[in-house]
């Protein structure tokens, strides 16, 4: 009885915030289909602005779950600029919470509802989240031979027509680094000793074509692109190897005590353009990366285990940044669930957002 007490104390970790963030998507959906529809006579530009701004409500509402709920600590390493800017965000990659570390460091840049990403095609099937992300400015590619370089083309120039602030998230391992499938990473070693690349130990080969076509496409409307390199404390087992990372529910359930995060900011001046000379240019990055990673993994002086090297800040996220978007959304979530029409909308919300939606994304990039 103890044991199922604990047990159950411990899921509750979890399901709280988790009902809480997907419970209130149905009214942030609700609230963006209002405006969509009323500004459907607008300039796009009138409809990002406040698009931005509802994204920014809910994602600060995540924000407070996975910072403020956690209490995990953040560890912020280079040189991340306090103001916005147009810029590409590459990352290395190993879960699912990769996605809101970058909407950690956006929000400290107050560039939240500038965020947008590269995301795999199949992520677009997420009820509600899956068509919104796409309005929202996310771009969903597909890998190797099926990759579609002309939409993904289109859709940034229609960002930029509309003078859409850009914070666009990309992940060029294209896949997640797991130690617990080799196969993977034995593939990715494989390539690169093929291609006569440098074999990297803690990420995988980076692919450069939506790397390419993004930075190619908007080179005149970046101000820089942003090198971010990640890690989880506590992804080290007791013989010293690399573990899973968590994933969002272990997020939220604290068992991960600090996040590290190291930025370089590149100007464009110093990418090469063509594909072939950019793509040296990534896996270099990688390298670079790789070297981070061996640092805080596996440094033979304990010392400087589970830390980058370097001058780091422990950034912690006011509640002030937080707290009133998880209360607005709360609220109103709330007031609607109270009445049986509201309790009607709401499943409706549900329903028909996600046919709608799955239909939409069937027929548009």
């Amino acid at each position: 009885m103890l044991l199922s007490l604990v047990l159950h104390t411990y899921s509750m970790r979890y399901v709280l915030p988790a009902a809480v963030m997907m419970g209130t998507a149905p009214t942030f959906v609700l609230a963006w289909g209002a405006w969509r529809l009323l500004s459907a006579v607008l300039p796009a530009r009138f409809y990002r602005e406040v698009d931005d701004r509802l994204y920014t409500i809910y994602q600060s509402m995540v924000l407070f779950f996975f910072e403020n709920y956690t209490g995990v600590q953040v560890i912020i390493y280079g040189d991340l600029p306090k103001n916005k800017e147009h810029v590409i965000y590459l990352s290395n990659h190993q879960c699912t919470v990769d996605w809101i570390v970058a909407d950690m460091l956006a929000i400290r840049q107050n560039a939240l509802g500038h965020v947008r990403y590269v995301l795999k095609d199949g992520l677009k099937w997420l009820p509600l989240y899956g068509w919104y992300f796409s309005q929202h400015g996310g771009v969903y590619v597909k890998r190797s031979a099926k990759f579609n370089e002309k939409e993904m083309r289109e859709k940034l120039r229609a960002q930029m027509k509309a003078d859409t602030p850009m914070y666009l998230v990309i992940f060029p391992e294209g896949t997640r680094y797991n130690p617990e499938i080799p196969k993977v990473i034995a593939d990715s070693q494989s390539f690169a000793e093929k291609e006569g690349l440098a074999i990297l130990k803690h990420v995988l080969t980076p692919r450069v074509k939506a790397t390419h076509v993004a930075i190619d496409t908007m080179k005149d409307y970046l101000d820089a692109v942003y090198d971010v390199t990640v890690a989880y404390e506590g992804t080290v087992d007791h013989k010293g190897q690399r573990k899973v990372a968590p994933s969002m529910t272990e997020f939220l359930c604290k068992e991960c005590p600090r996040v590290h995060i190291f930025i370089d900011r590149i100007e464009l001046k110093d990418i090469p353009e063509e594909q072939m000379y950019m793509r040296r240019w990534l896996h270099e990055r990688f390298e670079i990366k790789d070297k981070l990673l061996i640092e805080f993994y596996d440094a033979k002086d304990s010392k400087r285990r589970n830390k980058f090297p370097g001058k780091s800040v422990h950034s912690k996220l006011s509640l002030k940044k937080t707290l009133p978007s998880l209360l607005f959304l709360g609220g109103l979530t709330a007031s609607m669930l109270l009445t049986e029409s509201g309790r009607k909308l709401y499943v409706k919300t549900w329903i028909y957002g996600t046919l709608i939606g799955c239909l939409w994304v069937s027929i548009k990039p």
